[in-house]
């Protein structure tokens, strides 16, 4: 495990890490890395407190609802707004408690930030308008609007805050002590800095959007920890609801919350709050029986615990510090399967009690052949294939670079350094699109150079939108490498358009480095955009495409004339169904706009598809 830690900080996938492994007392815990890196290096240290992130979600809000349920107070199986009286209209008067405790509402992702707004009220007051996109109880659908709507459930039935609730009911007794929400300044030294908002690292402000907008209170995100606190916490659950002589839960409460609660026949096993078996188990890693349990949060923190080994892992990290682009999901799978063989002496084959593999998943008895849900596969995007044949096509050309933050390989190196690095290869001039190279900017961009390389930066999000012929003169290619998110009015494939249009005209070669339809190159949903050319509708295209940008590029070349030396470099093991959680590619928000919550890109990007698929 330090191994590979250490491993994951020398590529820069996170500044460092606090982990945690136990089983019956016995204990390894270790501080890695750098707590800091800007704007002075700290050492990353034990008592390190970490923003939470998701995991707010079953250390504050789920024991708080449970402590509820177990005192009479609240009803699983009651409708919402019983609680709420406001949230009603659309059909949201059928969900229940359980419901959101289940991610089995139907209700989306998260509110949107457009118009801007900020409040608690505000967002509470939001939520209750939503419109739910699936019956409630038909499927599961991460939703952080779930759990901001069960703390002010919290709020209103117990009269007090969340914070103040789960401070008094859940960290005093447990002597959980750097546990909680808006931690003071007189803790700011020890806490883990995150990413860089508004020209300021955020340092003991909660990272996620909508919690901060919400004052840093929220039932999906805003709790702060350290790593002892939560192995207390994990030793009570273990212990069924008590620790060192203080029970919080009777063994019955503990029971119900962490087995299945989701209906029959929806594939994702959950719990009460905590995950089982869905497409975020990936701390269970494939040793842990199922029937364990635990959370993730999106700043780069794991919990997972197995009542059958009486073992749990905690993995704390600040991955997005300082820019975001930091990625911990391989790192957590390998560390899941170490930390389950670190458990000597246990029979993971044989875990009575635990749960038996859905027919057609790895371990069932099944005549089934295709398993339900694809497993993922390694695919190499176009960048990555450029990379495997030596930048062959490239070599003795001059070439002008479009590409942002998102332009990168497999192992996150930017493709303006490998091209400029590469053999043979003269990289002369970038042009960025909307949002900056850097990807961070809402509005205009203007010319400038790139600090590494110095090379000259072009805007094509400014006073140009495509690339002028005096940038195009001492060139022979123009080489582009964006990641797209599948949907017709991202600018991204209007800059496309635009540059293989100047290539045409100026008789240059054209490289798409093709990248994979993260929501699928199967769905193709939504009208077919039929009016003039903008920068939000470039071609008569569906609002979902299913199709890549390299797709795109030879439709645009053909269907518009441009006729253009075009060559495209495509994506290998990319098949059509494969969504992007299932390539094992890193993944790194294309805009400030995709920016959201605790939420993994997929789950983001498949919300956003079945929004489509209903506009």
């Amino acid at each position: 495990m330090d191994a590979a830690i250490e491993q994951a900080i020398a590529e820069h996938d996170c500044p460092g890490v606090v982990l945690w492994v136990e089983r019956n007392r016995a204990v390894y815990h270790k501080a890695y890395g750098r707590r800091a890196l800007i704007p002075v290096e700290e050492p990353m240290t034990e008592d390190t407190i970490f923003d939470a992130a998701s995991l707010t979600k079953v250390l504050a809000t789920t024991p708080a609802v449970m402590l509820l349920v177990e005192r009479g107070q609240l009803k699983l199986d009651k409708r919402v707004q019983a609680y709420l009286p406001e949230f009603k209209g659309d059909g949201k008067e059928a969900i229940t408690i359980r419901q959101l405790l289940t991610h089995t509402s139907g209700l989306p992702a998260g509110i949107g930030r457009n118009p801007p707004w900020s409040g608690y009220e505000t967002a509470i007051r939001m939520a209750c308008t939503e419109k739910p996109v699936a019956p409630p109880g038909t499927t599961f659908r991460y939703s952080d609007i779930n759990f901001f709507l069960l703390g002010e459930v919290v709020h209103r039935v117990s009269g007090v805050m969340l914070d103040r609730f789960v401070a008094r009911e859940i960290y005093a007794p447990l002597k959980m002590a750097d546990t909680g929400y808006l931690p003071p300044d007189s803790k700011r030294p020890r806490i883990a800095p995150t990413e860089r908002m508004d020209d300021k690292i955020l340092r003991g402000t909660v990272h996620d959007p909508t919690a901060r907008l919400m004052g840093g209170v929220a039932g999906h995100a805003g709790v702060f920890t350290i790593a002892a606190d939560l192995a207390r916490y994990a030793r009570m659950l273990l212990n069924l609801g008590e620790l060192d002589g203080v029970r919080i839960f009777q063994p019955e409460t503990v029971k119900l919350m962490t087995s299945v609660q989701s209906p029959e026949g929806i594939p994702a096993r959950r719990g009460l709050g905590w995950d089982i078996d869905s497409g975020y188990s990936r701390p269970r890693g494939k040793i842990f029986p199922l029937g364990s349990y635990g959370h993730t949060g999106f700043t780069g923190t794991a919990l997972w615990i197995d009542p059958f080994s009486k073992s749990f892992w905690i993995f704390l990290s600040n991955r997005v510090h300082p820019d975001g682009r930091g990625n911990v999901l391989p790192l957590e799978a390998r560390l899941a399967n170490l930390a389950a063989e670190a458990v000597v002496g246990f029979n993971f084959s044989y875990a009575p009690g635990s749960l038996a593999s859905r027919p057609g998943e790895e371990g069932a008895e099944s005549s089934v052949k295709k398993p339900a849900v694809l497993k993922s596969v390694e695919v190499l995007n176009g960048i990555d294939v450029l990379v495997k044949q030596q930048f062959a096509p490239l070599k003795g050309l001059r070439i002008g670079l479009i590409t942002n933050h998102t332009g990168h390989d497999r192992e996150r190196n930017p493709t303006i350094d490998l091209l400029k690095n590469a053999p043979d290869v003269q990289l002369k001039v970038l042009f960025s699109p909307e949002h900056g190279i850097r990807g961070a900017l809402d509005e205009k961009v203007g010319d400038s150079a790139d600090e590494k390389t110095g090379l000259p930066i072009y805007s094509l999000y400014g006073t140009r939108r495509k690339p002028d012929p005096d940038a195009l003169k001492d060139l022979d290619a123009l080489v582009f490498d964006v990641q797209d998110i599948g949907c017709r009015f991202y600018t991204y494939i209007a800059t496309m358009g635009n540059c293989l249009q100047a290539a045409g005209e100026a008789k240059l070669k054209f490289f798409v480095l093709d990248r994979v339809n993260p929501i699928n190159g199967v769905g193709i949903e939504g009208p077919v955009y039929r009016g003039e050319s903008s920068f939000t509708a470039f071609h008569s295209i569906p609002l979902r495409t299913g199709m890549t940008l390299g797709e795109l590029a030879k439709m645009f070349n053909a269907e518009r004339g441009f006729n253009a030396n075009l060559t495209v470099i495509p994506a290998e093991g990319w098949t059509r169904e494969l969504w992007f959680d299932q390539t094992q590619l890193p993944w790194t928000n294309p805009s400030p706009n995709m920016g959201t919550s605790a939420a993994e890109p997929t789950r983001r990007l498949k919300s956003s598809a079945r929004l489509i698929s209903t506009t």
